[in-house]
């Protein structure tokens, strides 16, 4: 026997339990270790989630991919590591912290304290790696969670020391001075990476239109445009096209303009234009700077020159140019020698020799600025303007670009190598291989320094006096070069600030030099673990055992330039080779109206909600059934639907089974005889063989949208198909050879299904395993299963054609009834159906049994002739063939509607015109109308077409009446909580209609309905009663349960 099943699962609490079973058991750790003694591994490397808040629902899609083929794996018997990760060292911890504190700029954090920050931040990773731990095996997420890897332990740092010491033996890590992207608030530095992946918003800065006066040319003047006022302080040039036409505009009051031609709408008052010159012409002319008067601003030389990066869609193509203040600008003056000014501080404040700037923040002086250009003279207007700019994707604080000096790893030499080793990796989807090659043939040297706390202590040490600068490749290294400070760093990790008091000898002049204050890149810290993980500076010969990794998967438009990036550097550096073999990749999560979620719109789900509203087995499979190629829109809603799609017909089925089972005490020990087997119970067997093949096919090839509708479509057919036609046959009395066999199929589809479908629904597989086999006969936990092989011998395509066929024409003619308006429990009396080969018209004589009872119809027909169906009218269409043919439109028009349709679309075939009594006609001068025969409604689909007649006779229409009296009867036995098994007494009373259906299908509705008696009565006395409206029939029934 087995335990009875509620058909209103609660899903959520059904997998808390199965979660405490597991405990109890010790599950997982059987599963571990299960195949701790195979010679087949896979190697996982994964990508490691920040520790810093708890999961939200995307994280537990990526997650729900790494669990799925690690389990699916195991499940074929491959070795393991299961080793998560937890990302924890960086600013994206350092802000969460600040917070936490109140602190709100880089001097609080040093006056309250390195360490006590530093030892902040690790103890907030410790929190939510405990906390992301317990939710990750809420989702069923098994690792060897004792064994996780933290970025930022000793050895994932000592193991990046290596590779940088390597980046400056090969010449490739240096210090350089450029215009970097700098967030004022939290004091550092964003790498290109960090910008373009998250680094955007819509904001409204001041469009600001400047006069620039010319020098040497009267009353003439360059008009600029800038959206960051603060940099005109910084002005030292501009630039324009050098083979654009600008246009000399005459103002009313006589001022004269110099304006891109194309941007003259810039200019609101009335003008007149003197002339145009090439901005070629204009190269060289110098200007009156707008704050010559600063003291940082003297004997700079303000100048004009040519550069085509001008735009024509925005400003006045007359760029206002601050090399000390932003990118473009300062590769610009290195190129035509213009000055670079400065002007910020790490917070964002003018330095000193600004005036009345210096010591004021960018964010305070723009309506001071307008001011003071007005007093100048040389204000022109300024308007709102709405743009995409920079902000800090960790605290969203506008960015600056500020020169600073920075360490970089060098692109030039690397660029091509890492090319190379980017292209023997299987990219999944396909198109991720383009995509990265084209961010490494045009991305910038890697920024690899961070001027904060805590972090990677960059392993450099820079003597002020002479300029070297060396690199420390490990922690013995630093021991054995230190020559101070090592009581103060000696049994602490190495950060800042304990690592700040080592101090080693300069092998250029042998001064004691200092450790510079950076930090590292936090890409460098997850880039390195196919090597820190494995253990690479001890034990090569594990490290190759694993290495490189078969298989990683992240969100690759988050990670393509981050940490697919920098694992792939890394790996080029260390060994030139691949650090895996495969990557599986996937778009982006947005709420069900497909925005983006953040908390701050309140659109953002948290795990811990999902999962106790919806059920994570409803969110893995909604998440394994999406094209991982598209962004996934999710919500409560969109699980709903696929709660409803795959869940809850699977869960029905189950219950069915186990019902009807229950009922006959069905023993699986007792085999059925293959000879017993029916022609649909061989054919459900066959499709279950197809399937295993499908989805083990599917995920070798890391398909598991594919793999998740191959199981969607056999759920449909073995419920909808399979069950439904085989009611009778669980439903009859005893246990004979047939029931045994349909018992034995469903059994083995149930057992087979919740193997194939463990690895994607942990908690649902496992309840449904654990009642149907046990430890008794199978394995204590289905994920201790092996995973299904397909048995081709059972497969029969020959087979699956023909119930395909039935149940595309059944499915066609359930669209044709309601069409008419009449519904499956009314009998009809014919059906035509319409094939168009032979092959099907053989097919279709072994399924006609099935179809007759699908349409509840008493004849079907076959034709290969559509005219048999419905007839075919051609119809002129005058909108195309009135300005086509003119006059002859009418003589066209009888020509076509005249033709004979067969014998004018043969003269069509594949081409799409043809000459008809020298005109020539094309496939769009007509439409083909079809017209249903009297009598018949027609639907059709995919080629075929099936017509339903819709003549219903009294005996029919009375045949109806008593199926749909069966229908009524059998839900108020199932509402009324009746046994399945129990017999019943029907009472009621009607009017003379329902007499004649007891006289005439009475012996058909005591069966249906386990009726003993079916009793006509004046007064009900029964222990249920209803009152029910029967076709237009009105009737009170009464049923009472017997012993």
């Amino acid at each position: 026997m087995f335990e009875s099943v509620n058909s209103k699962i609660d899903f959520p609490l059904m997998e808390r339990e199965i979660f405490s079973w597991w405990e109890e058991n010790g599950i997982v750790e059987l599963y571990l270790n299960r195949n701790e003694k195979s010679t087949k591994k896979f190697s996982f490397i994964d990508g490691p989630i920040t520790a810093n808040n708890p999961m939200g629902v995307h994280h537990a899609w990526g997650r729900t991919y790494k669990d799925l083929w690690q389990r699916f794996k195991t499940m074929q018997g491959f070795k393991q590591r299961y080793q998560n990760g937890f990302d924890g060292q960086g600013l994206w911890i350092e802000v969460e912290v600040e917070k936490e504190l109140g602190l709100n700029s880089k001097r609080e954090i040093e006056t309250f304290g390195i360490d006590k920050f530093v030892e902040l931040c690790k103890a907030r990773v410790k929190k939510f790696s405990d906390i992301q731990t317990s939710q990750s095996k809420r989702l069923g997420y098994w690792m060897d969670w004792d064994n996780s890897y933290h970025t930022l332990s000793d050895e994932n740092n000592y193991t990046i020391w290596q590779f940088l010491k390597i980046c400056n033996e090969k010449g490739w890590l240096y210090e350089g001075t450029d215009v970097m992207p700098w967030c004022p608030r939290c004091g550092t530095g964003l790498s290109q990476h960090e910008i373009v992946t998250e680094g955007y918003k819509e904001v409204v800065h001041p469009g600001l239109f400047v006069k620039f006066n010319l020098i040497d040319r009267k009353n003439e003047s360059l008009l600029i445009w800038t959206t960051t006022p603060w940099t005109l302080s910084s002005n030292t040039g501009v630039y324009l096209h050098p083979d654009l036409k600008y246009a000399r505009v005459q103002l009313s009051s006589g001022e004269i303009f110099y304006v891109l031609n194309s941007r003259l709408n810039v200019i609101l008052e009335e003008h007149k234009v003197l002339g145009f010159v090439q901005g070629k012409e204009l190269d060289g002319l110098r200007y009156k700077g707008p704050y010559d008067e600063l003291p940082i601003q003297k004997n700079v030389i303000h100048k004009v020159v040519c550069n085509e990066n001008v735009s024509e869609s925005e400003g006045t193509g007359i760029v206002h140019t601050a090399p000390g203040a932003g990118q473009e600008d300062f590769l610009i003056s290195k190129k035509e020698g213009l000055d670079v000014i400065a002007p910020l501080d790490e917070f964002g404040t003018f330095l000193e020799g600004f005036g009345w700037l210096s010591g004021k923040s960018v964010n305070e002086v723009n309506d001071e600025i307008f001011e003071d250009l007005k007093n100048k003279g040389i204000f022109y207007r300024v308007e709102d303007y709405k743009h995409r700019y920079p902000v800090c994707w960790r605290c969203d604080t506008e960015l600056v670009f500020r020169l600073v000096d920075e360490w970089f790893i060098s692109m030039d030499e690397l660029r091509d190598m890492i090319a190379d080793v980017t292209k023997k990796i299987n990219w999944y989807p396909e198109f991720g291989l383009d995509r990265e090659l084209d961010w490494l043939k045009n991305m910038d040297d890697w920024m690899i320094s961070k001027k904060r706390y805590w972090g990677l202590a960059l392993p450099i040490f820079k003597c002020v006096d002479c300029g070297n600068f060396e690199v420390i490749g490990s922690e013995k290294e630093l021991e054995n070069r230190c020559v101070e400070g090592w009581e103060s760093f000696s049994g602490n990790s190495p950060h800042r600030p304990w690592i700040d008091s080592v101090k080693i000898e300069c092998s250029n002049c042998a001064k004691h030099i200092n450790r510079i204050k950076d930090v590292g890149n936090p890409w460098l810290d997850a880039g390195i673990v196919p090597f820190s993980t494995l253990n690479y500076r001890n034990d090569k010969e594990y490290w190759k055992d694993w290495f490189p990794a078969d298989w990683i998967s992240e969100s690759f438009p988050g990670q393509f330039r981050n940490w697919f990036y920098s694992l792939l550097c890394m790996s080029t550096v260390l060994e030139n080779s691949p650090p895996f073999k495969n990557i599986f990749s996937y778009a982006l999560m947005r709420d069900e109206k497909g925005e983006e979620m953040h908390k701050s719109k309140g659109n953002a789900i948290w795990f811990h909600d999902a999962a106790e509203e919806m059920g994570v087995d409803s969110m893995r499979w909604l998440y394994s059934r999406h094209n991982p190629a598209n962004n996934l829109m999710f919500g409560f809603n969109v699980a709903d639907e696929v709660r409803r799609m795959l869940i809850i017909p699977l869960w029905n089925v189950y219950s069915f089974f186990v019902t009807y089972a229950n009922i006959d005490k069905y023993d699986p020990a007792v085999k059925s005889d293959p000879k017993n087997l029916t022609e649909l119970d061989r054919w459900i067997l066959s499709e279950l063989n197809i399937l295993i093949k499908s989805v083990t096919d599917s995920l070798e090839k890391y398909q598991p949208e594919r793999a998740s509708r191959s199981v969607e479509q056999f759920i449909y057919y073995l419920s909808n198909w399979y069950v439904r036609r085989n009611r009778r046959r669980f439903w009859k009395n005893g246990t004979d050879k047939d029931k045994i066999a349909a018992y034995s199929t469903l059994y083995e589809c149930l057992v087979e299904v919740s193997k194939l479908v463990a690895p994607f629904m942990p908690f649902l597989s496992e309840s449904i395993y654990r009642n149907l086999v046990g430890h008794d006969r199978g394995k204590l936990s289905v994920h201790l299963e092996d995973y299904p092989i397909s048995d081709d011998s059972i497969i029969d395509h020959n087979l699956s054609k023909k119930t395909a066929l039935a149940m595309k024409l059944s499915s066609i003619g359930r669209s044709a009834r309601s069409k008419a308006g009449i519904k499956v429990r009314q009998p009809i009396s014919k059906a035509m159906v319409y094939l168009d080969t032979e092959e099907e018209v053989q097919l279709f004589s072994s399924v006609k049994s099935q179809m007759l009872e699908e349409l509840n119809v008493k004849n079907i027909l076959i034709t290969r002739k559509k005219e048999d169906i419905f007839s075919l009218e051609i119809k002129a269409n005058m909108s195309i063939i009135g300005p086509k043919f003119g006059q002859k439109a009418n003589e066209v028009k009888n020509l076509l509607e005249l033709s004979k349709p067969q014998e004018l679309l043969s003269k069509f075939n594949d081409k799409d015109s043809c000459q008809i009594q020298g005109h020539l006609i094309t496939n769009e001068d007509f439409d083909v109308i079809s017209l249903e025969k009297d009598g018949f409604v027609v639907s059709g689909d995919a080629g075929y077409f099936v017509g339903i007649d819709i003549i219903l006779t009294d005996e029919l229409q009375l045949e109806g009446l008593a199926r749909e009296w069966i229908h009524a009867i059998q839900n108020t036995r199932k509402n009324s909580g009746f046994e399945i098994s129990q017999s019943i007494k029907i009472e009621y009373i009607s009017k003379q209609k329902l007499d004649n259906v007891i006289e005439n299908f009475g012996e058909l509705i005591a069966k249906e309905t386990l009726a003993k008696d079916i009793l006509k009565v004046q007064k009900l006395e029964s222990t249920v009663v209803e009152e029910l409206s029967l076709n237009g029939e009105e009737v009170s029934i009464g049923l009472t349960p017997l012993d």
